[in-house]
C-alpha cells in the first residue's frame, strides 16, 4: 500500500479513500481526467503519520459518521494537527460534514449540519449557485470583485450547513434556484413546479421537498483552523460530465495545494465509465450479477440512470446501495481487462473469489426484495425503512441492517469490493 513519498519534499494532495465507495470513485475519475496530483491513502496511513508528506487532505463524499469511526480518535487528532500546523483540508458533501461540529464531525470549522427534519434531505441534480468573488471560480465567473453571480453545478442528496453566528466563516457560494431537470426525492422539479407545487407532496411524503427551501443557504464555505485553510462544499464539483465542476477542481488544487506530485492521467487514457450496453459481456463474472440486478430494477420501473455513474430511484427502495455495488464492480472489471500483469489479475481474482458466495447470496435476496417492494408500491406508499410487510422487513434488515447508513450483508460485500478496487487503483 502506498503511504506517500519517502523524500522530504511534500506532495500535493492526500486523498482519503475510506468509506467513500461510489463517491470516492467518482472523485478519482474527475481528478484523473483533470490530471490533478493526488495519492490515495487510508485511515491507517493517517494514524501512522502519512499527512506529514502532504500539503492538502481531500475527503470525498460518503457517510461522515462512518469516516469518523474509521479514522478513530487518533486519526482525527492527526487530521487536526495537520490542518492546525498549516495543511489544507477540502471536503465534498460527506467529507465536508466530517469537518463540521457535532456528532461525527472533527470540528475544523464552526459550522453544524441541519437535522434531517429541518433540511431538504433528498434533493439531487443541477442547481444554480450564487457565488462570491474568489479564485476558485476563475474561468467560470467573469469579472473581478463582483458578488452574487450565478452558475450551475450539481448537488447529490446534500446535507445543509448552519454557520454559527459571529463565526469567522466566509460563504463562497449559496444555493440559488434548482434547475427543472433536478429531483427532490423521486419527483422531478420541473414537473412539480408546473403542476401545482410542492405543498401536497410534502404532506404525502412527510418531509421537506421544495428546493426553494435551499435558496440562500450556504453551499460552499471557507475558514481557518489554526494556520490551515478549510474549504467545505456540499456541491459535487466531481460530477461526471460537469465542465464547470472540472474548472473548479483545478482552481481548488491551485488554491489549496502547491508544488508537484504524482499526476494522474498523464501519458495514459482515462477509462470511460459509460453505461455498459445491453447484452455486453463483463470481464469479471460477478459483475454480470450486479448488472442483472440493475436491469431488473430498470424493467420494473424502480430506477433509471441520471448520468454515467448515478441512478435515480423510486421512493420506497434503496437505490444508492445497488448503484454503488454495480459501478464499483464495473470499474474492477474494466481495470482487470486493461491490466498487463498476471500477478495483479490473480490478486484481484483471489479477493473476488472470497466474496463470491456472499455476493451471490446478496444479489439473489436483493432481487427477491425488489420484486416484493415493487408489488408493495402498487398497494400504497412505502419508504426504504418503513413497510408493513414482514417478509420485506426481514429481508431489509438482513441485507442492509437497521440504520440508514451502510450495514448488513451489503456492507460486508461492499468492504471486500472496496478493498479490491483500492488495491487495483493504487497499482496504476
Amino acid at each position: 500500500m502506498q503511504s506517500g513519498p519517502s523524500n522530504t519534499n511534500k506532495s500535493a494532495v492526500a486523498f482519503l479513500w475510506d468509506e467513500s465507495f461510489l463517491w470516492g470513485l467518482m472523485a478519482y475519475k474527475a481528478l484523473t481526467k483533470s490530471t490533478l496530483p493526488f495519492d490515495l491513502v487510508r485511515s491507517a496511513d493517517i494514524r501512522n503519520g502519512v499527512l506529514d508528506h502532504y500539503k492538502m487532505l481531500f475527503v470525498p463524499g460518503g457517510w461522515a459518521s462512518n469516516k469518523s469511526r474509521t479514522l478513530g480518535d487518533s486519526g482525527i487528532r492527526a487530521v487536526r494537527r495537520f490542518v492546525e500546523s498549516g495543511g489544507s483540508y477540502l471536503g465534498f458533501c460527506g467529507g465536508a460534514g466530517l469537518a463540521t461540529q457535532g456528532k461525527g464531525g472533527m470540528g475544523l470549522l464552526d459550522v453544524q449540519r441541519k437535522s434531517t427534519g429541518e433540511r431538504v434531505p433528498s434533493f439531487s441534480g443541477r442547481v444554480k449557485l450564487n457565488v462570491n468573488d474568489h479564485q476558485i471560480w476563475e474561468g467560470i465567473i467573469q469579472g473581478s470583485g463582483v458578488r452574487g453571480q450565478e452558475s450551475v453545478f450539481h448537488a447529490w442528496w446534500p446535507s445543509q450547513f448552519v454557520v454559527q453566528e459571529n463565526a469567522d466563516i466566509r460563504v463562497l457560494a449559496a444555493y440559488g434556484d434548482a434547475m427543472h431537470d433536478a429531483f427532490s426525492s423521486d419527483l422531478n422539479v420541473g414537473d412539480v413546479e408546473t403542476s401545482g407545487g410542492w405543498e401536497k407532496f410534502e404532506k404525502i411524503y412527510g418531509i421537506n421537498l421544495d428546493p426553494a427551501r435551499l435558496k440562500g443557504e450556504p453551499a460552499v464555505v471557507e475558514g481557518q483552523y489554526g494556520q490551515g485553510r478549510v474549504v467545505l462544499s456540499l456541491v459535487h464539483f466531481d460530477t461526471p460530465g460537469d465542465e464547470n465542476g472540472q474548472e473548479v477542481l483545478v482552481n481548488l488544487w491551485k488554491y489549496l495545494s502547491s508544488g508537484t506530485g504524482r499526476v494522474r492521467g498523464q501519458g495514459s487514457e482515462v477509462r470511460d465509465n459509460s453505461i455498459t450496453p445491453a447484452g455486453a459481456r463483463c470481464n469479471v463474472p460477478l459483475q454480470n450479477m450486479c448488472s442483472e440486478l440493475i436491469s431488473l430494477g430498470e424493467r420494473n420501473f424502480l430506477w433509471f440512470w441520471r448520468n454515467s455513474m448515478l441512478l435515480q430511484w423510486r421512493r420506497g427502495v434503496r437505490g444508492l446501495e445497488y448503484n454503488t455495488l454495480d459501478i464499483m464492480m464495473r470499474e474492477i472489471s474494466g481495470i482487470l481487462a486493461d491490466k498487463n500483469t498476471e500477478q495483479c489479475t490473480q490478486n484481484a481474482d483471489r479477493t473476488l473469489e472470497k466474496i463470491d458466495e456472499t455476493l451471490t447470496s446478496f444479489i439473489g435476496k436483493a432481487k427477491k426484495l425488489l420484486i416484493l417492494e415493487r408489488h408493495a408500491l402498487q398497494k400504497g406508499p412505502i419508504t426504504y425503512i418503513q413497510c408493513d410487510d414482514p417478509e420485506i422487513q426481514c429481508l431489509r434488515k438482513e441485507l442492509f441492517g437497521s440504520a440508514k447508513s451502510h450495514g448488513g450483508m451489503f456492507k460486508e460485500v461492499l468492504d471486500a469490493v472496496d478493498e479490491c478496487l483500492f488495491n487495483l487503483l493504487n497499482e496504476r
